[in-house]
């Protein structure tokens, strides 16, 4: 593992970062209720959506077309999250799919910590700014813009909305036992520290632990529990074999709620042209699946593993120039 250079750290970002986690121990005072908990889940289930289906699989990879005044709003819905703007995550996530887990990348937990890869790396001077030419597609919509400018808006403004809507509950409804402090802390302060968590994730723990279906050349992995969590975003090997997909979950028995969520969107008109896999990465999956399971294969494996017991978590095999300078293609071609 390398050792990182100097990073000078955001003041203003890491202290943004402790408020929200401070604001979860609101809870001794404001206390719970079954309302303020189910509130909770449901911010937690609107955003993790807007951040996984909007913000990544939009935005970052254009999986997908919609009108322009839906992009707004879907950009509005991911800036909510709390987790910068659409352009600068969507600049940053495309860097990070060209170099992924060599020294380039900014968030690998192979060429660097699992900190600095879950959360350092956020609060570092360092990725503050964005290139702009990683995204002249969305960068030529002024809105587009404007939110980047301004992405802290629509977070701040839906937590003195829950904090509003508390109010309105506790004087209308008071057997719902919640009131303002109650919903700002549950549906505000804890989903969003929980939803920062889960999100990054995806960016440590799925580049170390889990399943390594293709023959990728990194570390990603994959895993039905992340994949729970975050819906569908733990399919992370299968996102990085074929990037160009709309969904994550390749197969009807791997869980994918943001896919299954665009595909309601779908039938709504909001959305259309929802990319798919290839039948090529289905018949390279099978491919590998039927040479791993040769007995000579199987017998190596266990050999190698009773030698080598990181084998099973971390080893994986190259894909071939030709394949690298496809999956490269098929992104550029996106944006």
């Amino acid at each position: 593992m390398s050792k990182p250079a100097f990073r000078p750290k955001d003041y203003l970002l890491n202290g943004g970062l402790i408020f929200i986690h401070l604001g979860c121990l609101l809870v001794v005072w404001a206390g719970a209720s079954w309302t303020a908990v189910g509130l909770c889940a449901l911010m937690y289930a609107v955003r993790m959506f807007s951040i996984t289906a909007f913000y990544h699989r939009y935005f970052a990879h254009r999986t997908y077309k919609t009108s322009r005044p839906f992009q707004f709003i879907m950009a509005i819905a991911g800036a909510t999250c709390l987790q910068n703007g659409p352009l600068w995550w969507s600049a940053h996530h495309r860097h990070h799919h060209r170099h992924s887990d060599k020294e380039e990348d900014l968030h690998s937990p192979i060429t660097n910590s699992l900190y600095w890869a879950h959360m350092g790396w956020i609060l570092s001077k360092q990725f503050n700014k964005y290139d702009p030419d990683t995204v002249r597609d969305l960068s030529k919509y002024p809105e587009l813009r404007w939110l980047q400018r301004w992405n802290i808006i629509p977070g701040v403004l839906t937590g003195i909305g829950l904090f509003i809507l508390g109010e309105i509950l506790a004087s209308t409804s008071p057997e719902l036992g919640v009131n303002g402090l109650q919903a700002l802390t549950w549906g505000f302060f804890i989903s969003t520290t929980l939803l920062y968590h889960a999100t990054f994730t995806i960016n440590s723990l799925m580049h170390r632990i889990g399943r390594h279906r293709f023959d990728t050349d990194d570390e990603s992995r994959n895993s039905l529990i992340l994949a729970l969590i975050t819906f569908g975003e733990g399919w992370h090997n299968n996102h990085h074999r074929y990037h160009a997909s709309e969904r994550q979950g390749f197969y009807w028995w791997e869980i994918d709620l943001s896919h299954y969520g665009l595909v309601l969107l779908k039938w709504l008109g909001l959305v259309w042209d929802l990319k798919k896999p290839p039948q090529r990465i289905y018949d390279e999956a099978a491919g590998i699946r039927e040479r791993r399971n040769t007995p000579g294969r199987i017998r190596q494996s266990v050999d190698r593993a009773a030698k080598e017991p990181s084998y099973a978590i971390t080893s994986s095999q190259h894909v071939s120039d030709a394949d690298e300078m496809t999956e490269e293609k098929e992104l550029m071609e996106e944006v």
